[in-house]
Parts: C-alpha cells; structure tokens; sequence
C-alpha cells in the first residue's frame, strides 16, 4: 500500500516540485539485500517486478491510537501483507497480485541468519518465511513458488501508513452494507466514506467482516490502493508542495528497499508512468483450490489452483494485462450487495416488442450476470413494467438484479430456487451498469482501478 503511495509521489514529483526532495529518497530509504548469493533464479521477463511486503510494526503509534484503533499488543516479526507488483515494460500498466499469507509454502533449504544453523527444505505458511529468513528468504520463496524473477523488494511498515494517509488528505471509500469488525473497531454503515488515515488503517487490517478472513481482507485492500491512486492523480493532492514534502517524510519513515532501487531508477519509472491513473491499475489475488487446506503442524493453509496460478504469473513473465482489454472501462457502476458473476438469470419479454427478450439478456450478460442464454415469451405480452420474480432466499440478489433495470418491480416466490426471472415490460430502456464491492466474491478474477473506486 505504502509502495503505491511512493509511486504516486514520484509521479507527481517529477512534473517540477522539489527535485531536491525526491532525490532525498536516497538518504531517506532503509536499504536491504534481499539477492545477496541468490543462484538458480527464475529468467527475467518483460517489464518490472516489484516484491511489495508490509510488516508488522506498531511502535511509533501513540497510546491513545493504539486504543482508538484496535492496536494493542506488540509488534512482530513477522509478514501482514505480500503482494507482487508487476510495472509494463511500456510504463502504461501496473498490475498487482495478492499472495495470501498463509499460502501454503516450502521454505528451499537456507542457513539461519540469526543462529547459522542450516536448515532443510521444509513446508511453511508464507509469511513464516520473513521470520526464518527476512528479505532474501522471502524473496527465494516467492521466486520459487511464481516462477517470476523479482527485480525489486520494498518493505513497508504500518504505523506511519496513517500518516501518509493523513498527508494525501484521506481517501474515499464505498460499501453496500454495513461493515463491522470489532477485532478492529471498524464500524462503516452503508453508503460513501472519506476515511482518515486511523480510519484507513482500521479498514485494511480488518478480516473479520464478512466470513471471506484473509481473502476478503486482501481485496479491500487491492480497492483501497485503487482509491489511494485515484486521489492522488486525479485531484492533484500531492501538487501542494507542503503536502508532496509531508507525504514524502511519511513514505520515508517506514520504507526500506534493496540497494539497486535509487532515485535514478525511481525517477526514470516515474517519468515514463506520467499518465498513470486509476484505470492503468488491475488488481487480483492467487487463484485459490482450497482456502483451508490442512497440514499437519501448521494447521489450516491457503492451497493454490496449480493450472490457473500457472496462467497468472506466466502472463506477468510476458508482461500481458490480466484483465482483457474488453473489460476495460472508465464507465462508473452503481453498488450493489452481489455480484452480477453470481447471479443466474432467466429472461422473458412481456411485450409484443419482437426482440426485446434477446435485447434484455444480452445487455444483463454484458454486464456481467449469468443469463441463460435463451430468452422466452411470457404467457401475457401486455407486461408494461419489467418485473423480476425471485425466492425470498435470495433477496440480496434479486435486489441487485433490480437495481440494473431501473423501473422494475420485484415479486416474490417462494420455492422458485436461485434462478431469478426477470419478465421485460414496454417500460424497459436499458441495462444500469452495477458491481459489487468483491466483483467475483470467491472465484479467480481481475478487477481495474476504475472498477473499483467510487462512483
């Protein structure tokens, strides 16, 4: 998250405010050596690589926040968050990759930094790799569970995130529903949201909302680096030099990176990422077989799809977008509670209208409900507001449904089963575009910056 805000400020920056503050990144930056004595890496593909991990770290966080915000006990040593950023050769995409932590893992064999012991290769959650090994192990686990060489590690650590949340003015956040974590103190009614950076914090760590945990958790976080990229290039927040410099002293207080990442380099990706906005960014997470995969004395661990993570991490090895270019739309989509990719659809047309049936579906396809393909006729043709039929046991998407065809009307029927049916009435004048919060809730898929952001 932290690295998105570092690019974002060196995008910005390199338009004329304050080189001077830029290049200080070099003396500002921790620095590690995360490809000390690495042998046997992957080849290097197209376009850059970018380890992103968050640690966790709560030290320089005030009592009082730390009661505020649900932050008690002490820091560890240990991984929060791990995401593989992938930067287009032709510096126009950036695409972002959530690896869950508790993947299922095998740690190769390495030497102990700490004792000097050796150890043998050996099965792991993923974040477990930090605490054997820091960067280098981390990386060595990641290149050889991906295949995808690392061109660069950024370690960020939370507690200064509220800051830098706080410099860029705060970012705006949407939910269809209410959500609350009390793990975390997270407590949002439905609706839009202009979160602080205490907030914000709250938001990201928060994986107990909505029985998705860590998964769930992940892709609030890929929509909130959409909406952080979104403020920052597109109402210029960071134009205000006082601002630029406070978000760079934020960024600078808990980033470290390997040597090779300096402010030359750092500069040339900015220059060259100067047009970047919320719709240059896609976002997904490991496709997973089994998110609770059991194994003997690590407990319950996140087990990959082997066919389709394959298909992931070769099309970033070939610098290909992850979502289709079809996909790809800057047209803003209304919030509803499910997602269209979940809801099965039957349409009828209602009217004499010779068409209307097919017209209905295909828009109701096209934006991403699962139609069957073949519309009927209803028994009456003299239907002049379009009504969607549905069983009680799934309102939440009926609704949904509903709010893509402005004017319906919604019915009951008890026992019908999960297939809405949707009977289109003269009334009829098109499809609203709508998404949920999770656009595939569970199922592998890629998402946009722009299709994630509010509206």
């Amino acid at each position: 998250m932290r690295m998105v805000t570092t690019l974002s400020v060196l995008v910005l920056g390199v338009g004329g405010i304050g080189h001077a503050v830029v290049t200080s990144l070099d003396t500002g930056i921790g620095r590690v050596d995360p490809f000390r004595d690495m042998k046997n890496r992957p080849s290097a593909g197209h376009g850059t690589n970018i380890l992103v991990v968050g640690t966790d770290g709560r030290d320089k966080i005030t009592p009082a926040e730390k009661m505020r915000y649900r932050l008690g006990g002490a820091g560890c040593r240990c991984t929060d968050t791990i995401m593989l950023v992938h930067i287009s050769a032709d510096r126009k995409r950036a695409s972002t990759v959530s690896l869950p932590r508790d993947s299922y893992a095998e740690i190769p064999e390495h030497t102990d930094t700490r004792t000097g012991e050796l150890h043998p290769k050996h099965p792991v959650k993923l974040n477990a790799a930090y605490a054997e090994g820091g960067p280098q192990l981390t990386v060595r686990t990641v290149e050889h569970m991906t295949g995808v060489k690392v061109d660069h590690y950024l370690e960020i650590d939370f507690t200064s995130f509220m800051r830098t949340v706080d410099a860029v003015g705060g970012v705006r956040i949407c939910t269809a529903k209410p959500m609350k974590d009390t793990y975390t103190g997270l407590a949002l009614p439905a609706g839009t949201h202009e979160l602080n950076g205490g907030q914000a914090l709250q938001y990201v760590r928060s994986r107990h909302i909505d029985g998705a945990s860590d998964l769930g958790r992940m892709q609030r976080q890929q929509r909130f680096l959409a909406a952080l990229i979104d403020r920052a290039t597109s109402e210029g927040v960071l134009l205000n030099p006082v601002r630029f410099q406070e978000v760079v002293g934020s960024v600078l207080s808990s980033v470290r990176a390997d040597e090779g990442f300096r402010t030359e380099e750092m500069l040339a990706l900015a220059k060259a990422m100067r047009g970047f906005k919320a719709a240059s960014s896609e976002f997904t997470s490991v496709p997973v077989a089994q998110a609770s995969f059991p194994v003997k004395g690590l407990g319950s661990t996140v087990r990959w799809d082997p066919v389709k993570s394959k298909k992931l991490f070769r099309a970033l090895r070939e610098d290909k977008p992850l979502a289709p270019y079809a996909t790809r739309s800057s047209v803003r989509k209304k919030l509803v509670e499910v997602s269209p990719q979940q809801i099965r659809v039957q349409v009828y047309n209602g009217t004499r209208v010779h068409g209307l049936g097919a017209r209905v579906d295909s828009a109701l396809r096209a934006t991403g409900f699962r139609t069957t393909r073949a519309p009927l006729n209803w028994a009456r043709r003299d239907v002049h507001r379009t009504i969607v039929w549905f069983d009680p046991r799934w309102d939440r998407s009926a609704r949904s449904l509903a709010t893509a065809l402005p004017g319906a009307e919604l019915r009951p029927v008890p026992g019908q089963g999960a297939l809405l049916k949707v009977t289109a009435g003269t009334n009829f004048t098109g499809v609203l575009p709508v998404r949920a919060e999770n656009a595939f809730q569970g199922e592998f898929g890629v998402v946009t910056g722009d299709q994630v952001i509010c509206g």
